[in-house]
């Protein structure tokens, strides 16, 4: 059984992993000239490494949208979301600070609209500002949908979890880098797009709001689609119920088949599945 974790050592791995998935993701962009295929397998791998690091920690989110996803269906305590998305909005800022300074090493680098954001209109591909956000909030459940169904108690092999999250991605980024530079995370788009000029911050609502909602709509449809594996958290879901409870091991992404039953006797006792 994998050990308990406290809430300093989630927050760490959240800020990790999130700084990790932007370093790489958005550098690999960067470094590349935007080779779709080098920035959609970054992407895919670092959630996949991060997961399998240090998923047993915190659950291995690593994004805004996973953790509201997650709390709305059920996986997660709303209690916990603030200081988990604090930590990611702090490592993928953490990141985006650290390839602003790098890419400077570059002569004459600018780093207005060439910080690897993402974009619509204009400002990026010219795909319409309505398209974007519907393909960011419809790649986004999608998304949430994968991550729910493969950590769900029911799956027999929790710990292919994390090929099949980054896998996800990568397909995600394949679908959709032509078009906004795919996002399907709001810490990853503020990572960066802080730093790539006033276009950039003036159309990263579109990437917070259209992931949000799409993370929303699959955490409250998931069990309406595929079933209930067991029952909700106490004190997530839509009902808001005020319990206190134990901490608790959070098994994620990376725990061995073994622990299956296991797993699945936490979830009973009350304990946060991620």
């Amino acid at each position: 059984m994998p050990e308990s974790s406290t809430s300093l050592q989630q927050v760490g791995a959240e800020f990790l992993g999130t700084f990790v998935l932007v370093f790489f993701g958005c550098g690999t962009a960067l470094m590349s000239g935007g080779n779709y295929v080098a920035t959609g397998l970054a992407f895919g791998l670092t959630v996949l490494v991060m997961a399998y690091a240090v998923g047993r920690v915190s659950g291995g989110h690593f994004n805004p949208a996973v953790s509201l996803g997650a709390a709305v269906g059920g996986r997660i305590a709303w209690r916990q979301i603030p200081a988990y998305i604090g930590a990611q909005l702090a490592g993928a800022l953490a990141a985006g600070l650290c390839l602003f300074v790098l890419m400077h090493g570059f002569p004459g680098f600018d780093a207005t609209g060439n910080m690897a954001q993402n974009s619509f209109g204009d400002a990026g591909s010219g795909y319409a500002w309505w398209a974007a956000f519907l393909l960011e909030m419809l790649m986004t459940a999608v998304f949430l949908w994968v991550i729910l169904a493969v950590t769900d108690v029911r799956n027999e092999h929790p710990a292919l979890a994390p090929l099949a999250i980054g896998l996800t991605l990568t397909m995600l980024h394949f679908g959709s880098i032509a078009a906004t530079g795919t996002s399907v995370n709001p810490a990853r788009s503020i990572g960066v797009g802080v730093f790539a000029g006033v276009d950039a911050i003036a159309q990263l609502w579109l990437f917070v709001l259209a992931p949000l909602l799409g993370a929303a709509i699959a955490g409250f449809t998931y069990a309406m689609l595929f079933g209930r594996g067991a029952d909700d958290v106490p004190g997530s879901g839509l009902r808001f119920v005020r319990v206190e409870t134990a901490p608790g091991a959070v098994p994620g992404y990376g725990a061995p088949d073994q622990l299956q039953e296991q797993w699945n006797k936490d979830t009973d006792e009350g304990q946060p599945p991620s």
